[in-house]
């Protein structure tokens, strides 16, 4: 009798964990069939080694690459900064492999290096002369090794709350995220990471923002609601798992580089702290120019754009200067 009981206990137990895995499963794809309709993709694809990167462009002239951060998309720079550049620009922003729209190679591994070669490929694929690099957040630490790895692809970079020095306490703030196991990173992508992505996005947004409010359109115009999709936490979980491998190793190298370059950075950035990942590189990057914005967060480009493109267009100013002047030598 005993027996009989337990096994129709284990049974029950059985059938109620199916049930919960179909039911996270089912409203993974809920939430990610919502994203889809609420922020569809915008421009065009290219293939480079197996990634099928999704990006959109703007105007004529003289070239900006922009690179978003950990989790994020390219609309956190076509939402807020596509337009106000005027012409004689052509503005180019993408999604990193596996964010947004684009899709990560099967073998791809996330790592500074491999994300830095994609973006020189994907300069060369657009036949970009020397474009200016735009890195917010991981996207600078990204720009950073793309200038010492391939410094004669780019002209200069503009870097905005960049992440630029390997930091025991970073990862503790993405905890989370931190799943080095690529089974069990997929696992959870396609069954608890969504839901619970969902549940805790607006305590997750005003860390993020904070000490500025969470624009009122940034689920939608801003791209937010791509952030709910399972390739897209696969690939950002694979970034924070990827970015510590090589970080360390890229920073010895910061005095290299000899390209203008620039640095805009709020002192109130609660994700990457200036004193830690902008004061120092004042003293690794000759002729930086930095620009230190009082009680600012770690999302300029939303809060102030404004001041953000005229960052970006005095670095553009002397990257493009310098093109120059090497053309004539």
């Amino acid at each position: 009798m005993l027996l009989s009981i337990l096994s129709w206990l284990l049974d029950g137990l059985l059938l109620l964990a199916v049930a919960v895995v179909v039911g996270l499963v089912l409203a993974t794809w809920w939430i990610s069939a919502k994203a889809g309709r609420l922020v569809p993709a915008r421009g065009k694809f290219v293939e480079i080694d197996g990634n099928r990167i999704h990006y959109v462009e703007e105007g004529e002239g003289r070239p900006i690459v922009f690179l978003h951060g950990l989790g994020a998309q390219l609309h956190h720079f076509r939402h807020t900064l596509f337009g106000r550049f005027g012409p004689g620009y052509r503005v180019i922003a993408l999604d990193r492999p596996g964010s947004g729209y684009s899709v990560r190679a099967g073998d791809a591994t996330g790592r500074l290096p491999e994300q830095a070669e994609i973006v020189r490929r994907f300069i060369d694929r657009l036949g970009l002369e020397k474009p200016l690099v735009v890195g917010h957040s991981l996207g600078g630490a990204i720009a950073l090794t793309l200038a010492v790895e391939h410094p004669g692809t780019i002209s200069g970079i503009a870097l905005l709350a960049p992440l630029t020095h390997l930091e025991t306490r970073a990862r503790q703030k993405f905890d989370l995220l931190y799943v080095p196991s690529r089974l069990l990173r997929r696992i959870m992508a396609y069954t608890v990471a969504i839901p619970l992505s969902l549940k805790y996005a607006e305590p997750t947004m005003r860390f993020i923002f904070a000490p500025q409010a969470v624009p009122g359109d940034y689920m939608s115009g801003g791209g937010g609601w791509l952030g709910l999709r399972p390739a897209h936490f696969h690939a950002t979980s694979t970034d924070v798992v990827a970015m510590e491998q090589d970080l360390g190793r890229i920073e010895q190298r910061y005095g290299e580089i000899a390209m203008p370059a620039g640095i805009l950075f709020g002192t109130a950035d609660r994700v990457i702290g200036m004193p830690i990942h902008g004061e120092p590189m004042r003293d690794r990057l000759k002729g930086l120019d930095f620009e230190a914005v009082e009680g600012l967060g770690h999302m300029p480009q939303f809060i102030d754009p404004e001041r953000v493109t005229t960052f970006i267009k005095r670095i553009a100013a002397r990257a493009f200067a310098t093109k120059s002047l090497s053309a004539i030598d």
